[in-house]
């Protein structure tokens, strides 16, 4: 099967994170790898996965990072597909810093931005299977099934 969803993460240290996200992914039926990379202390290796992400094959990438997180912003200046930005909490503000660099994006350079934390990891994988879901009827069947079942929480 294809990976349809590619994962960035700025840090090892945003694994619990990652891992909700990639739970609600397999969820709903949707193929992904991670790859953790920081655009600050390793920007060459994350522009690299950044322009090569649609030539293999991913629809959508989601970038999960804290403090300053610009990791969002530069895949988003390598890459023609949907980013979608995860705002962690990594300093005193609480995520605050992270969603605050996240939504202040130059024009041209859209970067979707989800809650702070593990629910903005889970929203991060629904939107991106809603995306997904715009050609593809399975992924579609699926979204309408966790739709229901959030309806009975």
């Amino acid at each position: 099967m294809a990976k349809i969803v590619l994962i960035i993460a700025g840090s090892k240290s945003d694994s619990e994170a990652v891992s909700h996200c990639e739970e609600h992914l397999s969820k709903l039926g949707i193929s992904f790898d991670t790859e953790y990379c920081s655009a600050h202390r390793d920007p060459e290796r994350t522009a690299r996965i950044a322009s090569s992400a649609e030539n293999n094959g991913y629809q959508v990438v989601i970038c999960l990072a804290g403090m300053s997180a610009a990791l969002p912003g530069v895949v988003a200046s390598h890459t023609r597909l949907p980013v979608i930005g995860v705002p962690l909490p990594g300093s005193s503000l609480s995520g605050l810093d992270s969603l605050l660099s996240v939504v202040q994006m130059p024009p041209g350079i859209p970067v979707a931005a989800v809650a702070v934390g593990k629910p903005g990891a889970a929203n991060a994988a629904v939107l991106a299977a809603r995306i997904v879901a715009l050609t593809d009827i399975e992924v579609r069947k699926k979204l309408e099934v966790y739709r229901e079942t959030l309806k009975q929480k």
